[in-house]
């Protein structure tokens, strides 16, 4: 069974916000005022910010790093198990990925207050675009606009697996893990960034998964992240 997970290289981040932004077109998220932004009620699935000091990520030549985080997808996820509708869930059949059902959310945000990496965001205002980003919003049904109210959240745009999954099934082959990649692996512009199967020991991510480098954000807490970061030292 496919495992999916991402590596992201901290070293070779350049902090381009180049994965923001093609999340961002990718999955439709809400773009807010700048007054709404400092009320802290911004959506960036994907969200690149400095870390001027830390132990962990701190590196020795500049005294500063940027850290850039998606959902971890975590193989024990705390917003599961306090979600009193279950509208988050975990799907094996699709890969592990930690999704939710918008239409069961009820805007209860204990998913958003389990989550000890910040990753969830609640719509408190109507999804409103400007005509310049409107005109390029994904049309996938998927991905369409989230109602004010709920809870939403990375889900490793699942939309282009099914759609990955479909095109093999047309061409008459089979799916191979390659043909599926989050919007933010396929732009980064530094090649920071890598996805595949975790569960497969010859995949580039599950190699790079094992690296001296490799380690989790916030381990002790024992949520077994599917995001795994590379750093030097």
């Amino acid at each position: 069974m496919t495992r999916w997970g991402m590596v992201i290289d901290l070293d070779k981040c350049v902090a381009c916000q180049a994965c923001t932004v093609a999340c961002r077109m990718e999955n439709n998220t809400p773009v807010v005022s700048p007054e709404e932004s400092e009320l802290g009620r911004s959506i960036l699935w994907n969200e690149v910010f400095p870390l001027e000091s830390h132990a962990e990520l701190a590196a020795e030549d500049t005294g500063a790093d940027f850290l850039t985080r998606p959902c971890q997808h975590c193989d024990n996820p705390p917003c599961i198990k306090v979600c009193p509708v279950q509208a988050t869930y975990k799907s094996d059949e699709t890969g592990g990925q930690v999704l939710q059902r918008y239409e069961r959310c009820i805007g209860c945000r204990f998913c958003t207050v389990a989550c000890p990496y910040g990753v969830r965001y609640f719509n408190w205002y109507a999804p409103e675009w400007n005509p310049e980003i409107a005109r390029h919003l994904n049309p996938d049904e998927e991905v369409s606009p989230r109602a004010r109210g709920i809870v939403e959240k990375c889900t490793f745009c699942i939309q282009r697996l099914h759609k990955a999954e479909q095109l093999a099934e047309e061409e008459g082959r089979e799916f191979r893990a390659s043909d599926y990649q989050p919007a933010c692996v396929q732009t980064c512009t530094g090649k920071a960034r890598f996805f595949g199967d975790l569960d497969d020991p010859d995949s580039l991510v599950s190699q790079l998964a094992r690296s001296r480098r490799a380690f989790r954000l916030l381990e002790e807490l024992g949520t077994r992240p599917k995001v795994i970061y590379l750093k030097e030292g």
